[in-house]
């Protein structure tokens, strides 16, 4: 039998196939982490640049003139990163990731440089547009190149460091806004871009190894260009009907008709393209559309609020830049808490339809606090109103994705949530653009009904006044107060505005039919739920996400546990643990596996003890090997786990399934019988 044993062994290593050229984290740890952080610093770029800009906005518009159009400074970007993101994720996939990478890196940080200099808001609208068509890129292949670095038992894990970069964004944004715009200028919102964005750059450059496999794409070039021309003309007509341009002018009717034709041409578009950026057919799924309508008003709300909010902060209450950042961190708290919690309760508890409908109810409560703030709210008072109204938005955000990715067929799972959260991005363009609509025009009103028989100082004009805010310490000391309330109901008007929108996205969530939640749809990642631009993954990378989430989440014992127990095994967890890896490696040494692993060596060592004593493996000096016996309980082992896996994709796991799936099911479970760390006769990582 030592004989056998020993003849086995020897086979066994003989067969062991070379280590692959591929690098990953656990071989060769060094460059993967490196890049993985530059990686990280790109998504922090892009992240910051949706939370950072807002405090800085009251300054900017000051500066350079211009209030009724600042809500422009924040929809130009929206609506470039809308519209490029599809295409970085195509372009990506056919033309190499890294080199598209640097380029967005390249577009995001000149867009940046040219905010820093600009001298007029035409100037810095322009190249926000700029910078936005850079954004799109950054989040979009990022999360991207992660799958090419790392195997994909270990995606959850990193995305989950780019969902905590996010997560840390829209804390710091607001906060470093303020700092920068109080204690430097506004314009190094824009330049603390330079220095992360270059040494993301030159890092990418020297360190970044991922193999390139071109993947073919009929792109959509003309369907993207039409659906970004109807959202731009749309938001064109939101934003200066009834300012720049009354609203039965030739050019606002101009511009509804422009924008309807594009509309019917975009469908036309869409029917025959072969790689719609917008399939049609996800609106023939309930779930879907009422999904999509109400991440359009929740987009809608979100945006809209924090766009405005440091503005009624810094003009109103008078607080400055790097305070209104740290009066603005309830609303992120509640949203980030609120979001986090319901996602995993949901993939916890596979109830979810109580989490939109509570969501857009507080989100709409929410607003009509809001429309209670004054020039006399206490700092407490508006503490609670923006909690409240973040947890309303965090409730329903993560949700949505959900429910749409359980609602559509795997083919379908990437361009669901695509869609999904592309009438997110399109929302926040129009809320920003219609909130800043109602503020202009309820300025204009209110500073004449003020003022009206008031004679101004010289210098000073109602003109002045709505253009830059610094003209009310102009005034007389007994004029100011009544310019600070038409500042404050005008900006809080545009909350009670809003509560009628977000209330039919309440009425909405009532008729969402509450389908029984696939094992495999966990809660989503922080980038496609806060991410200011539609998240572009396909089908295969949104399930392989999900499955690395799932093969992690419980604790290591009880997984083993329950494929023990469901394989009719009366063994120890770490015995079949142990039983696995000796199957993939051929041999195991106990002591070393302690040293590689996170299981402890007692353990190890009772388990090796329950597989000898059960003739499942044998002893060759200090090594384990698989008797007969052994290799068919570990095979068993093996099938069940994957069978695990197959169940939680529910009926995409379907007698058609893709070949993509099973070999990700196949691969998945391979990875979780033993990492490349733990194999014996290599360094270890």
């Amino acid at each position: 039998m030592a004989g056998d044993a020993h003849g086995m062994t020897g086979n066994v290593r003989d067969a062991q196939p070379p280590k692959r050229g591929v690098e990953t984290h656990e071989n060769v740890p060094g460059n993967v982490l490196v890049s993985i952080g530059a990686l990280l610093l790109g998504m922090l770029l892009a992240a910051l640049d949706q939370t950072i800009v807002s405090t800085a906005l009251p300054t900017i518009v000051s500066d350079l003139g211009g209030l009724d159009h600042l809500s422009w400074v924040v929809t130009a970007y929206l609506l470039a990163s809308t519209a490029a993101t599809p295409l970085w994720g195509k372009l990506g996939d056919q033309y190499g990731r890294k080199r598209l990478f640097q380029i967005a890196i390249v577009i995001f940080l000149v867009g940046s440089a040219l905010c820093g200099v600009a001298q007029d808001m035409a100037q810095l609208i322009a190249f926000r547009a700029v910078q936005g068509l850079g954004g799109g890129g950054l989040i979009v292949l990022s999360m991207a190149i992660v799958g090419d670095l790392v195997p994909p038992r270990e995606r959850g894990r990193y995305q989950g460091l780019f969902g905590a970069v996010f997560g840390a964004s829209s804390v710091l944004g607001p906060l470093l806004g303020g700092v920068f715009t109080e204690h430097l200028s506004w314009r190094w919102v824009f330049y603390v871009n330079l220095p992360v964005g270059v040494v993301a750059l030159v890092v990418i450059a020297g360190v970044l190894r991922i193999p390139h496999k071109a993947t073919r794409h009929v792109i959509d070039y003309l369907g993207t260009f039409l659906i970004a021309a109807v959202a731009t003309c749309l938001v064109l007509v939101a934003s200066l009907g009834g300012t720049t341009w009354g609203w039965g002018s030739a050019q606002v009717v101009g511009l509804a008709v422009l924008g309807a034709v594009l509309a019917v041409a975009f469908v036309a578009v869409e029917r025959r393209a072969a790689e719609p950026v917008l399939p049609l057919k996800l609106f023939r799924v309930r779930t879907f559309t009422l999904s999509a309508v109400i991440s359009f008003i929740v987009g809608f709300a979100m945006f809209g609020a924090m766009t405005y909010l440091p503005t009624f902060l810094q003009v109103v209450q008078g607080v400055s830049p790097t305070m209104s950042g740290v009066h603005m961190l309830p609303m992120v708290v509640g949203m980030l808490l609120s979001s986090t919690g319901s996602g995993q309760i949901v993939s916890r508890t596979g109830r979810w339809k109580v989490f939109p409908i509570a969501g857009t109810g507080v989100t709409t409560l929410g607003l009509l606090l809001l429309h209670r703030l004054d020039m006399d709210s206490s700092t407490w008072a508006m503490s609670v109103y923006f909690f409240v109204f973040g947890l309303g938005l965090g409730l329903v955000m993560q949700v949505l994705v959900l429910i749409v990715q359980n609602a559509v067929s795997y083919e379908d799972l990437g361009v669901a949530t695509s869609g999904a959260t592309f009438f997110r991005s399109i929302g926040a363009s129009f809320g920003v653009a219609i909130f800043g609509t109602i503020f202009a025009n309820r300025l204009d009103d209110k500073l004449i009904d003020a003022f009206r028989g008031v004679e101004l100082p010289a210098g000073v004009s109602l003109e002045g006044l709505e253009a830059d805010p610094r003209d009310i310490a102009e005034l007389p000391a007994g004029l100011r107060p009544a310019a600070l309330e038409a500042y404050a109901t005008s900006i809080t008007d545009v909350f009670l505005y809003a509560a009628p929108v977000a209330l039919v996205g309440f009425v909405l969530a009532w008729l969402l039919r509450e389908d029984k939640l696939r094992g495999s749809v966990t809660a989503p990642d922080v980038t496609e739920t806060l991410a200011s631009n539609p998240v572009e993954r396909s089908s295969y990378d949104e399930v392989c996400r999900a499955l690395s989430v799932l093969g992690t989440r419980e604790g290591r014992r009880e997984v083993y546990r329950k494929i023990t127990e469901r394989a009719g095994y009366d063994l120890l967890p770490a015995a079949s643990w142990l039983l696995l890896r000796t199957k993939k490696y051929g041999w195991v040494e106990p002591a070393v596996l302690a040293e590689r692993s996170a299981v402890p060596l007692p353990v190890i060592l009772d388990a090796a003890r329950q597989v000898e004593g059960r003739r499942l493996a044998v002893r060759e000096g200090l090594d384990l090997v698989l008797t007969d016996r052994g290799r068919e309980v570990a095979e068993r082992l093996a099938r069940v786990r994957e069978e695990s896996f197959a169940e939680l994709l529910g009926d995409w796991w379907g007698p058609d399934r893709p070949t993509d799936l099973v070999q990700l099911v196949k691969e998945l479970n391979e990875e979780l019988c033993g990492s490349d760390r733990e194999q014996p006769g290599t360094s270890g990582g």
